[in-house]
C-alpha cells in the first residue's frame, strides 16, 4: 500500500477496505466515514482514521440494516455521540419487540393448534345475532364490536335488518379470539393465529415463525460482534465524546 506522509489516497484506501474507489466516495458522502481533509491539489487525503472507520462500518452492516449504520456513524461523526448511542438503543429495543411478537405469535399459533379440533366440534346451522353470539362464548356485546373494529371478527349483515350475524365460520372465529385473548396475546397475534387458521396452515406457520426467530438470534449475534468493532472505533477517535464514570 502506498502511504505518502501517513496519508491514504483514495486507491489506497479502497484497497485496504476490499472496495471500488466510487464506493469509498460514496461511504463518504453518506457519512459512514469521517469528512476528508484534501490537499493543496484537491486531492482527498484520508488517514488510518477513514480506514478504521471504514472498517467498523462495513461491521456494523453485518449486523444493522445500511440505513441504520449510516445514521449511528453519522451522528458520530458529527460529534453527537450521545444521539449514536440512543439510535442503537432504539434499534435493539425494536428488535427485542421483534422478538416478543414473534414468541407470542408462536405461543397462540401452538395454542391454537392444541385447541382447535375443540373449537370446530360444535355446529351451529343458524346464524347468530350479535347478543347471542356473545351469550355462547360468554363476554359481553361491546367486546365483539370491539373486536370487529380491530378487524379480528366479519360478521354478515341481514339486508334487510342490517343485523350483524355470525354464522359458524365466525362463531368460530370468535371462539378462537376469546381463547387467545383471555391467554393474554395481543391483536398482531391473533391476526397471525386467525389467518393461518382460515388458511389450514397453522402448522407450517409455526415452522415459519420459528425459523423468523432463529434469524433474529443470528441478527443479535452479529450485533455483537458490530458493537465491538463500534466500541473500538469510538474509544479510539472520539475519546473526548465517551461518556466518564462518576469518581
Amino acid at each position: 500500500m502506498m502511504i505518502v506522509h501517513n496519508y491514504l489516497r483514495t486507491i489506497d484506501l479502497a484497497q485496504a477496505g476490499q472496495i471500488s474507489v466510487q464506493q469509498v466516495r460514496n461511504y463518504e458522502a453518506s457519512g459512514f466515514i469521517p469528512p476528508v481533509e484534501r490537499s493543496p491539489s484537491g486531492y482527498r487525503l484520508y488517514t488510518q482514521k477513514h480506514l478504521v472507520a471504514l472498517q467498523t462500518a462495513r461491521s456494523m452492516v453485518n449486523g444493522y440494516t445500511w440505513q441504520q449504520t449510516r445514521a449511528i456513524m453519522q451522528a458520530v461523526h458529527q460529534d453527537k455521540l450521545t444521539l449514536a448511542l440512543a439510535l442503537i438503543d432504539e434499534y435493539h429495543a425494536d428488535l427485542a419487540n421483534k422478538r416478543l411478537q414473534l414468541d407470542q405469535t408462536l405461543a397462540a399459533l401452538s395454542t391454537l393448534a392444541a385447541q382447535s379440533p375443540s373449537l370446530s366440534s360444535t355446529r351451529l346451522p343458524q346464524q347468530l345475532r350479535v347478543g347471542d353470539a356473545a351469550k355462547q362464548v360468554g363476554v359481553r356485546v361491546s367486546a365483539l364490536h370491539f373486536w370487529e373494529q380491530q378487524g379480528l371478527l366479519h360478521p354478515i349483515r341481514d339486508k334487510s335488518s342490517k343485523y350483524r350475524l355470525y354464522d359458524e365460520q365466525q362463531m368460530r372465529r370468535l371462539r378462537v379470539v376469546v381463547l387467545l385473548r383471555d391467554a393474554g396475546y395481543n391483536f398482531t397475534a391473533i391476526h397471525t393465529a386467525l389467518n393461518e387458521l382460515t388458511a389450514g396452515r397453522t402448522e407450517r406457520a409455526i415452522a415459519a415463525v420459528e425459523k423468523r426467530r432463529a434469524e433474529l438470534a443470528k441478527i443479535s449475534w452479529a450485533r455483537l460482534a458490530s458493537i465491538s468493532a463500534f466500541h473500538s472505533y469510538v474509544s479510539e477517535f472520539y475519546s473526548e465524546q465517551v461518556p466518564r464514570s462518576a469518581p
